[in-house]
């Protein structure tokens, strides 16, 4: 089978699965495209051409320009291309023994309790443009929601008169999430100019953020506009949206919340993913005791 063909089958297949493949699409086509082209300047057009060889070198050659978390997905995707090839046609898979390196997970960045108070207060809850953002500031942060899940909310979704929301996350899973009653105001004022913002004949009128041209949110506009606020408010941390989110764990543990209820308002289907929330806080007491305590920095007697 030509290698062009076998990722366009592996390609509609993929696209045909559930939303949560349907949304590493892009990423997936994007690591195969570079694999194609890399068998082509090998002269290697046929898929039965490959070997374990081939594979390895390939890895090798673009190992340099990518940190150990990108190069393990591109693994991932061989692998899985590689599979779908021996399950649906029976050719033999070169990708088996193919390792994935164990990466070093690093800790969170997430903003201060007091840094969030400063990012918040960069806008005019008078003006439309400044509540249409601190609104969904406020639902990524005091919801913990990821960026996608927040631009695929959906009005239903969301009920401010039990305070709950109904998020969708990973793999269509699930969660009720409260909303604080600090973060109800902000959500009235900004469904007030929803109502003026969406027009009769709108595409995406079930969406719950939409802009004053009636279109839906998307995660490149809040990247830029938390961007933009984060300048405003002085703070000179990079931060994305998913570090609200960080933001959002951390302080929930630092203010006493058991973790496994932790797990479930993030939807996090594996504890130990929750669990890494912890060590922020055992580096902050650390940083705390270091700071404070009359032994911490003392000589060691001689």
């Amino acid at each position: 089978m030509q290698v062009d063909q076998a990722i366009r089958n592996y390609l509609l297949d993929l696209s045909l699965k559930s939303s949560k493949m349907k949304r590493s699409y892009i990423t997936y086509r994007h690591a195969l495209e570079l694999y194609r082209n890399y068998l082509k300047e090998k002269g290697i057009e046929m898929i039965e051409d490959i070997d374990f060889q081939t594979i390895n070198a390939y890895i090798d050659s673009i190992k340099i320009r990518y940190a150990t978390n990108t190069l393990n997905l591109y693994k991932v995707v061989i692998r899985d291309f590689h599979r779908f090839l021996s399950e649906y046609y029976e050719i033999k898979d070169p990708s088996i023994n193919i390792p994935i390196q164990k990466a070093k997970r690093s800790l969170p960045v997430y903003l201060s309790v007091s840094e969030i108070d400063k990012l918040m207060s960069v806008f005019d809850d008078s003006e439309y443009v400044d509540i249409y953002h601190h609104a969904i500031l406020e639902m990524i942060y005091a919801l913990g929601m990821r960026v996608s899940e927040c631009c695929d909310l959906t009005l239903s979704a969301v009920d401010l008169d039990a305070k709950i929301v109904r998020i969708v996350g990973k793999g269509d899973k699930m969660r009720l999430v409260p909303i604080p009653d600090g973060s109800v105001q902000i959500i009235k004022k900004y469904l007030n100019i929803r109502d003026i913002w969406l027009k009769n004949n709108s595409p995406v009128k079930q969406y719950f953020f939409i802009n004053r041209l009636s279109h839906r949110l998307n995660p490149v506009y809040v990247q830029r506009m938390l961007n933009e606020s984060c300048v405003k408010a002085g703070i000179k941390k990079h931060i994305s949206p998913h570090k609200l989110r960080h933001s959002y764990a951390t302080h929930l543990l630092q203010g006493g919340a058991d973790l496994r209820a932790v797990q479930e308002l993030l939807g996090h289907s594996d504890i130990s993913t929750t669990e890494i929330y912890t060590h922020i806080n055992e580096e902050r007491l650390k940083d705390v005791y270091l700071k404070s305590h009359p032994f911490a920095n003392k000589e060691e007697k001689k």
